[in-house]
């Protein structure tokens, strides 16, 4: 994985996830404190969560249908000149209502990586260079937990020297420069990411229309499913609600929870890249199905963690095996579609995963009416599910190149056939 240098496209997309990652593992704990610090109840807090996760399906799906005919750096560039936008509103500490409305813009997140249409625009430009291995994406994602795990630090830093809901507000400026550089990072992409630098033949001629299914459109479809009951769970579980969670169960401090989200980003960098590793020596879903399941179950078990540190030493070691399905699943959605549909697939994933998730959010905050830790322990069963139904299903499908004991996953761009 190592010994191949990333394209120049792929390191100013990696670039592009880096500083989106620095600027949401930030903002992503600063948000669950100062929901706390306003005393906003865990319902209106779900609610808020709920918001920005819709905003993010729904800008995934916008990008999808209509990224490839836009301009796939231009869609870029608009996204980050966003995130920008909405750090600066949000930095002045507006109304509630307010937050609403940027979080249905999409351009504020409750976790590092993974998030809406960014992900989408960056899963797919980089499959111009690695559509099956999951190599670029084992870097991609590293580069946002990296990150992310500076962000979180600093929060730290931040948590040592604020206090009161105007300050924490304040933090949230720090997107400004994040959503610049990424603009600086789109302009500086070549026309070899857009969808005419993706089509057969390579005539560079504009694509037109909204980019859409072929023959992978069933195995998209079904992936699509799964992937939306395992977003289901991990819809209870974002950045945003353990740092609300924890705040509130346990009482710790924004500095605290600087250092623990510091150590759960570095956590997901050296995961991720090692996933591509047992990929390529166990195939792409034994790596998910194995790493993914024994992490759910841990999480599970966090929810009856009497004090704060052994729900942090639960969090930690879940964290190690969570986030290695991340580059894998992205690996293999563009694995199993042809190069015209990768937007449209990435898209219809990416917003399956999130469309289901404003509902959770909602569900935690009547769970936690019950029980303070019911969100963890329900995120655990649901995500669980999830494995054993992806297992289940590649075991009897042909459309992945490997089946669910392959040890050499081969790449492929698949047909989207599946047996009987």
């Amino acid at each position: 994985m190592v010994g191949q240098a990333l394209s120049r496209d792929s390191r100013l997309l990696v670039a592009g996830q880096a500083v989106r990652g620095l600027g949401y593992g930030f903002t992503a704990v600063v948000l669950g404190s100062l929901l706390a610090t306003r005393g906003v109840s865990p319902m209106r807090a779900g609610v808020l969560l709920a918001a920005l996760i819709a905003g993010s399906a729904a800008a995934s799906l916008v990008v999808g249908a209509f990224g490839d005919r836009f301009g796939r750096r231009r869609a870029y560039g608009l996204f980050f000149a966003g995130i920008g936008l909405a750090g600066a509103v949000v930095a002045t500490n507006p109304p509630m209502w307010v937050l609403f409305v940027v979080a249905l813009t999409g351009t504020l997140s409750t976790d590092v990586v993974d998030n809406g249409a960014a992900t989408t625009l960056e899963q797919v430009m980089l499959a111009v260079e690695d559509a099956g291995t999951s190599r670029v994406y084992g870097w991609y994602n590293a580069a946002g937990g990296a990150f992310g795990a500076i962000g979180a630090l600093g929060a730290v830093v931040a948590g040592a020297r604020s206090t009161g809901a105007d300050v924490h507000a304040w933090l949230f400026a720090a997107l400004v420069p994040v959503g610049l550089i990424g603009v600086v990072c789109a302009m500086g992409l070549t026309p070899a990411v857009e969808a005419s630098g993706e089509t057969p033949g390579g005539d560079g001629t504009a694509t037109t229309g909204r980019a859409r299914l072929g023959t992978s459109r069933k195995v998209v479809h079904h992936l699509a499913a799964l992937f939306s009951v395992d977003a289901a769970g991990g819809g209870l579980v974002t950045t945003g609600f353990l740092s609300y969670y924890l705040s509130t169960r346990y009482g710790v401090s924004l500095a605290t929870l600087g250092w623990l989200f510091f150590a759960v980003s570095a956590l997901q960098a050296v995961s991720v890249l090692v996933a591509p590793l047992l990929a390529r020596r166990y195939g792409l879903i034994p790596t998910m199905v194995g790493t993914h399941l024994p992490s759910n179950v841990l999480l599970a078990f966090m929810a009856f963690a009497p004090t704060f540190w052994l729900a942090v030493v639960l969090l930690l070691v879940r964290t190690s095996l969570s986030q290695m399905d991340v580059p894998t699943r992205q690996a293999l959605v563009m694995k199993v579609t042809t190069p015209p549909e990768r937007t449209a697939a990435a898209a219809a994933t990416n917003a399956a995963r999130y469309s289901v998730r404003p509902v959770a959010p909602l569900l935690g905050g009547v769970l936690q009416s019950v029980s303070m830790g019911a969100p963890l322990l329900v995120a655990g069963l649901v995500k669980g599910s999830y494995d054993v139904a992806l297992w289940r299903w590649a075991r009897r499908s042909s459309a992945t190149g490997e089946s669910a004991r392959s040890s050499s996953p081969r790449h492929s761009k698949g047909t989207g056939e599946e047996r009987p």
